[in-house]
């Protein structure tokens, strides 16, 4: 009998898909290109949902966002959910997660309880029994904060206690800790209190016991950075100089075709307030107006952020190696989504379904099974992975995952698996409610209740500088992406069970 192949599943948080060291020589990421030498690096991998919550929660189930349940942040993934975590339980696998979950809210009700929600995250008592089983994950360590947030607690503040830095608050914001004001740029705390040494230290400590118990498992170390605030300790922050960086920028006038918000980010006092349905955050919904200096020092640190968390990477290979576990572990690299910083006059994320946003760094890793040192324009979603490592581990998938098994196209066996990717977006229940169509060519957006849209042809304008959408010459083609986009959508609505019968 085979064994059973240990899977390590790495994740960023928002990382624009070309910052990888081996796509973008402004970044020292010598791990990451590591992997890649190892393995095949897939240049046209999407995101299902431009937000963490959504895409996280597709991750676990092999599921879309308008399948799931958790549309869009401040909902949750309901935890009568079948997750891959489970499956792999079932299996025989141990199964572990290590960093950011965000499977739930930072608000709870009676109705909607959330055990990742503020004060609930910081009662340190609670989090000190409670390791798991959460999704299908035996073991948890958790944490919510980005960089000096107050929302830091669980396990991350347990572990910062454990290490003797009692007084760890002083580096986080009022109202956990004493910080009235949020540094810039420089993060005063020590990089080994940091929670990238946290996650790798702790994913080492998982490894080790697996190797130990000679256990298959998953495992998904889930690294918070380069999430804003832009904030990095020394040396990091000065690893990067902002003037020798190259900026990204809008160009005139390539707003004008485009629906009505795009217009409304250049503006410095913007009235996004007809988008508001819910009441609470659109990411997105705001100015995007900024000085070029300060935009420069903000995409240093972010630089300065992915070469931090690169290092940390690479010990946890090393000690897959050390472990003697490297050969017989499927290791996964990607993002939950992308990134704006000064793309099309855009900041961080929102209703923007340029590839900037939506498309995401991903390498795959599994000596003897993995091509070496490849590259492949194979199109890849998040929503694959739940079905391609069951399929790999010889696992059976179940009928109501909806993405597709790249098992195939991993293995270099295969050209593709797909020929196209959907993008979801659904902020808001009408007004920020918009897909996204890409194949191999085109790219199609589409928006609830609108007769606005987007239609790019990325081989002609790879930068998405020109929306065809209005375009006379184009309506044909428009068209016909729009039949295939509808096809799209019926294909991949899951069917539980087979026909079994005439009636």
């Amino acid at each position: 009998m085979l064994k059973r192949p240990n899977i390590l599943l790495i994740t960023s948080d928002q990382q624009h898909w070309n910052t990888l060291g081996v796509r973008n020589e402004e970044i020292s990421t010598p791990h990451l290109d590591r992997l890649a030498q190892g393995g095949t690096t897939f240049t046209r991998a999407y995101c299902p949902n431009p937000t963490c919550t959504p895409s996280r929660s597709s991750i676990l189930t092999g599921q879309y966002p308008s399948q799931h349940g958790a549309w869009t942040l401040g909902t949750k993934l309901p935890e009568e959910k079948q997750t891959i975590g489970e499956l792999f339980v079932n299996a025989g696998y141990r199964t572990g997660l290590i960093g950011k979950a965000h499977f739930q809210p930072l608000g709870t009700t009676e109705q909607y309880p959330s055990v990742e929600s503020y004060p609930y995250l910081q009662n340190l008592d609670y989090w000190r029994h409670f390791t798991g089983p959460y999704y299908g994950f035996e073991h948890i360590e958790l944490a919510r904060n980005h960089t000096n947030e107050w929302l830091v607690g669980q396990h991350y503040a347990i572990w910062m206690e454990e290490k003797g830095c009692l007084h760890w608050r002083d580096y986080f914001m009022e109202p956990t800790g004493s910080m009235k004001a949020s540094e810039q740029h420089s993060w005063t705390i020590p990089e080994e209190y940091h929670y990238d040494t946290w996650i790798a230290e702790r994913t080492a400590s998982l490894l080790r016991q697996y190797s130990d118990q000679g256990e298959p498992f998953f495992l998904w170390s889930s690294f918070f950075d380069p999430h804003p605030p832009y904030l990095v300790p020394e040396p990091w922050d000065n690893m990067y100089d902002p003037d020798q960086i190259t900026m990204a920028a809008a160009h005139k006038g390539e707003h004008d075709s485009n629906p009505p918000h795009f217009k409304l980010t250049g503006l410095e006092n913007a009235d996004f307030s007809s988008y508001h349905e819910t009441g609470f955050t659109c990411h997105g919904m705001h100015s995007h107006v900024h000085d070029e200096q300060s935009l420069r020092q903000d995409i240093a640190i972010y630089y300065g952020m992915i070469s931090l968390m690169d290092k940390y990477i690479g010990h946890i290979l090393d000690t897959l190696e050390q472990c003697g576990l490297a050969e017989n572990t499927i290791v996964v690299f990607t993002s939950d989504h992308g990134h704006f910083y000064g793309h099309h006059g855009l900041i961080a994320k929102g209703p923007f379904h340029y590839e900037d946003l939506i498309r995401i760094p991903m390498i795959v890793r599994y000596p003897g099974h993995v091509p070496e040192n490849q590259t492949s324009e194979a199109l890849q979603s998040l929503v694959d992975f739940a079905p391609t490592l069951l399929d790999l581990a010889g696992i059976p998938i179940p009928r109501t995952m909806t993405g597709v098994s790249q098992s195939e196209v991993w293995r270099g066996r295969q050209q593709q698996a797909r020929d196209h990717i959907i993008c979801e977006n659904r902020h808001e229940p009408t007004s920020i409610h918009l897909k996204t169509y890409v194949d191999e060519r085109y790219k199609l957006t589409v928006y609830y209740n609108q007769s606005y849209g987007e239609l790019f042809d990325l081989k002609e304008d790879p930068e998405e500088r020109r929306n065809l959408w209005h375009e006379p010459t184009f309506a044909q083609l428009k068209s016909n992406l729009l039949l295939k986009y509808v096809w799209a959508e019926m294909g991949k609505e899951p069917i539980w069970m087979p026909r079994i019968s005439h009636a």
